[in-house]
């Protein structure tokens, strides 16, 4: 087997995995199947835990957005998003198409991906704002966990988004491409 290296920036080579290989390795048991991780050029990325305000903000745009979501719309949560065959993202949640299915999901079908911030908010707004940018998913939302604040992406092009707004949490905030799933982040109903 001749497996692709990266070379790391303490300049020592590692191996690089495809999408194919970590779902093998899911299934075999070496990776578990919640295992927080996210594959990003071929490198495995670890991703930050999950606070409980992370999760109270997750809640309750999951109650917002199944209230909205057409018939010929899907709304998931925490799905994995397959970007080539040595890259794939776990967005906190992305919207797409009913008619592409899951199978279908990727970078050409995804309407909308949603990432909640908490402590991995300078990753989100950086690093992978601009995968997400690279493989042409059309807007990306980057929401501050404690402030509702909502960075929205949106023209990706090879070196990143070149359009991003920041909207404080009491504006009405409307995806380009999936007017149903407007949002004011302020009137979402936190749970305790």
């Amino acid at each position: 087997m001749n497996a692709r290296t990266l070379i790391a920036a303490d300049g020592l080579p590692r191996r690089a995995f495809t999408v194919a290989e970590v779902e093998a390795m899911v299934r075999a048991g070496i990776l578990a199947e919640d295992e927080r991780i996210e594959l990003i050029d071929g490198e495995l990325i670890p991703m930050s835990p999950k606070d409980s305000r992370h999760e109270t903000v997750k809640i309750a745009l999951n109650l917002h957005w199944g209230r909205l979501c057409p018939d010929d719309r899907l709304v998931a949560q925490g799905t994995t998003v397959r970007l080539s065959p040595d890259s794939y993202l776990e967005p906190d949640f992305v919207i797409f198409p009913f008619a592409a299915g899951i199978d279908g999901l990727g970078p050409e079908t995804a309407l909308l991906a949603v990432e909640i911030a908490d402590s991995s908010l300078g990753y989100d707004l950086g690093r992978k704002a601009a995968v997400y940018a690279r493989f042409g998913i059309a807007e990306l939302w980057v929401v501050e966990a404690w402030t509702l604040a909502v960075h929205v992406h949106t023209d990706p092009g090879p070196d990143g988004y070149r359009s991003v707004a920041i909207h404080a949490a009491d504006a009405m905030i409307v995806p380009t491409r999936a007017a149903a799933f407007a949002l004011r982040p302020a009137a979402l109903r936190l749970p305790a």
